[in-house]
């Protein structure tokens, strides 16, 4: 007979484990839009959710329909910090877990609100073996950081959007509206960056991973504090490692830059055994050292 105190204990951890952290609310999805955007191109294309090698992680494709998943903190953890959490894909698909709702959870346990963004990407081949081939075909024949990529526009719009109702609801969340920050992943990076220096948004601060700046964006000498990680053998933008730190650092604008020796493209929350594994915790050291992490972090005015 199993022991009341063991099922007991059993039971508030598989509680726990379903909501996040114990008194952490369960994840809250909404609507990005109230009415669709303009330029809206819903083509009625079903929304496709499936696993990618090498460790079967979970990614959307053909995504029509935006949302916003809230994870909020246990209100007796809660800093009233917050983050929009954007995933990586090429503007073809998202990294939904590694990128997205694995990240805001671990923020969340430790009192930052995290919202993960689902936006809009490329229509793709529903086949995914067509999909894959083609895709990879494409990244084999390398990316070019300053062209311009299908999907982007409309990826950003999303993140803008998103970042605005945050900001406008973080009374609602229990935020400071002065400590809400982004963080981008890949081509979620590129929309952080783009975030970042738009003076009608003006987040706290920028989180950039695997992602050099695009054409046409200039930092301003009061940019948010960025942090930017990439690892040193990125395929995709292992030479162009500083640039994001570089462009801040132009400006005269703080920034902190973190190339791990290995971790390759995407790396995300997936354990490789490599110095990349532990991009997270440097990230929340970062965040503390600009005052982000406590509830009684002095903050400084907006500009």
């Amino acid at each position: 007979m199993r022991h009341p105190v063991i099922g007991l204990m059993a039971a508030l951890f598989v509680g726990g484990w379903m909501t996040g952290a114990l008194g952490s609310p369960a994840p809250q999805t909404s609507p990005l839009y109230a009415t669709p955007p303009a330029g809206w191109n819903n083509t009625g294309r079903a929304e496709i959710s499936e696993g990618w090698p090498p460790d079967n992680h979970r990614m959307l494709r053909n995504v029509t329909a935006p949302t916003l998943t809230a994870y909020l903190p246990d209100p007796a953890r809660a800093t009233g910090v917050g983050v929009l959490v954007m995933p990586g894909g090429g503007f073809a698909a998202l990294s939904i877990d590694q990128e997205g709702t694995e990240v805001a959870q671990w923020l969340a346990d430790r009192g930052i609100a995290a919202f993960v963004l689902k936006y809009r990407v490329e229509a793709t081949d529903p086949d995914r073996t067509a999909f894959f081939t083609a895709f990879m075909r494409k990244l084999a024949g390398g990316v070019d950081p300053k062209a311009p990529i299908p999907g982007e526009a409309d990826a950003t719009t999303d993140g803008r959007a998103a970042l605005a109702r945050i900001q406008t609801d973080a009374a609602r969340y229990g935020l400071d509206r002065n400590r809400i920050g982004v963080l981008g992943f890949s081509a979620g990076g590129f929309m952080a960056l783009a975030l970042g220096v738009d003076p009608a948004l003006h987040p706290a601060f920028v989180g950039d991973l695997y992602a050099p700046v695009r054409p046409g964006v200039v930092v301003p000498a009061n940019a948010p504090p960025l942090f930017s990680a990439v690892a040193a053998d990125d395929p995709l933008f292992g030479k162009v490692t500083t640039a994001s730190f570089d462009a801040w650092r132009a400006a005269r604008a703080p920034a902190e830059l973190h190339v791990y020796a290995r971790g390759g493209h995407g790396f995300g929350t997936r354990r490789q055994g490599t110095t990349s594994d532990g991009w997270l915790d440097d990230f929340y050291r970062w965040l503390g050292s600009i005052g982000m992490t406590g509830k009684l972090a002095a903050t400084a005015p907006r500009p």
